[in-house]
């Protein structure tokens, strides 16, 4: 999902805010942006009364605390390490801001650039500095070997870490330390119970499969169906040409396609823009969105601006992020005991997308 201006704006702010004051020059480099994307950033927040602007600087409104206040307990600094351009995880990331902004814990983002193995050397960077105490992070984990590549380095860095929307794999290093991930697995169930219990039965997962929470939904969604006796058939396909971890997958039918052959009538889709995307390209393949079939878009984040509005599940991220920051300010106060796996619980929003199954009304 491309990242939109609001977004980069928060990145940029959140950079500023932790430091006080930053070269333009050195935020387009670090937030991968040409100079004048970042000037015009720095100028709407300024205008905005978000920062203020210098010669060739940005510095932030807020104090930057170089020392802990008499009386208070010294957090230091916490290093935050996501995914560069990862809309996802942006309401992740500002709940664990606002958690670590109100204990008084200076927060500074490094994001990740989208290469294989860019996660360690940023790490090690960070915690080189002598008041970085603790690690927030959500590695990109492209693959499953990609997971089990970071395993043994991440779960030996000698910080308390937390890891963000990432649940670790049973048995692995990093299973012994904390994690605060959404229950995608109950979120395909309210997905999935939902089209049922509207009639549907033969039913399409249109996900991606380059990420932990997509590899979540495919195989939750398989397991669900399986279990379901109302479902006749359950199919899986890429929601875009570049979804998958593997290209050669892209060769497969449309989701068109797949819905016409095996006569569905239900859709999940994960991700927003990708299931706005595919509503439009059913309707233009003579399906029509809820008449001919019901769709559910996983994430909310733009689900509700669709035409019609989609159903969709909403997995509380910004709760994801001020869980996992607590759980951080607990091991950085020496207060936390065993490791804990926190599971957030999603919502489903029902909106224009889902109706009762028509065999009668369906036109294709």
């Amino acid at each position: 999902m491309r990242e939109t201006g609001a977004d980069r704006r928060q990145r940029v702010l959140a950079v500023v805010e932790a430091r006080g004051e930053v070269r333009v020059t050195d935020l387009a480099a670090e937030l991968e942006v040409s100079v004048i994307t970042a000037r015009r950033d720095v100028e709407d927040l300024a205008r905005a009364g978000r920062l203020r602007r210098g010669h060739g600087v940005a510095r932030s409104l807020v104090p930057v605390r170089q020392a802990p206040v008499p009386g208070e307990r010294d957090t230091g600094v916490v290093a935050l390490v996501v995914p560069e351009r990862h809309a996802y995880l942006n309401e992740v990331v500002h709940g664990a801001r606002a958690a670590l902004e109100e204990a008084g814990t200076r927060i500074v983002l490094h994001p990740a650039p989208q290469v294989a193995g860019a996660d360690r050397p940023i790490v090690e960077r960070a915690l080189a500095g002598d008041d970085v105490r603790g690690l927030l992070i959500a590695p990109r984990w492209r693959t499953v070997d990609a997971e089990a590549a970071d395993d043994g380095w991440l779960a030996g860095v000698d910080v308390p870490v937390v890891l963000l929307e990432r649940r670790p794999r049973r048995g692995s290093a990093l299973h012994a330390r904390d994690s605060v991930c959404t229950d995608h697995w109950f979120g395909m169930h309210l997905a999935v119970t939902h089209l049922v219990a509207l009639g549907h039965r033969r039913l399409v997962l249109a996900a991606r499969d380059d990420s932990p929470t997509a590899r979540a939904l495919r195989a939750a969604f398989a397991e669900i169906c399986a279990a379901r006796p109302e479902v006749e058939d359950a199919t899986t396909v890429l929601s875009a040409p570049d979804a998958g971890a593997d290209p050669a997958a892209a060769e497969g039918p449309s989701l068109a396609g797949v819905v016409r052959e095996r006569g569905a009538s239900g859709v999940v889709m994960h991700g927003d823009v990708d299931a706005l995307m595919l509503v439009r390209q059913l309707a233009e393949a003579g399906i029509a969105v809820p008449r001919d079939c019901s769709v559910v878009a996983y994430d909310d984040v733009v689900a509700a601006l669709g035409s019609p509005p989609l159903t969709a599940v909403a997995p509380a991220k910004a709760e994801v992020g001020r869980l996992a920051a607590g759980l951080l300010l607990e091991r950085l106060g020496a207060e936390a005991g065993p490791a804990r796996q926190i599971a957030v619980l999603p919502e489903l929003k029902v909106r224009g997308s889902t109706r009762s199954f028509d065999r009668v009304e369906r036109k294709y």
